[in-house]
């Protein structure tokens, strides 16, 4: 499902017009990302957490070359399932 797709869903479910649901939309992709920037967690009972995960910096191979290379750390935005998700979803 794309984002479009999604917008209509939410529209549909939410018994609102495609503007408003898409407003609603970026207002919560917004305040994820804004909450993970800041190094934040997000929980929502039942649905799962968001959260940022550090990667630390390793080698790795380029496997063209097989010419070793560095790779950075970075932060990693991240989800984990909840109980009440992972049934649904089985």
């Amino acid at each position: 499902m794309k984002k479009e797709e999604f917008v209509d869903a939410v529209a549909a479910k939410g018994g609102m017009e495609k503007a408003e649901a898409s407003a609603a939309v970026e207002a919560v992709l917004d305040t994820i990302t804004d909450t993970l920037k800041k190094g934040d967690e997000i929980t929502l009972v039942g649905f799962g957490k968001f959260l940022v995960r550090r990667r630390e910096a390793r080698q790795g191979r380029n496997p063209r070359t097989g010419e070793t290379i560095d790779i950075p750390a970075a932060n990693m935005p991240s989800f984990k399932a909840g109980k009440a998700l992972k049934e649904s979803v089985n």
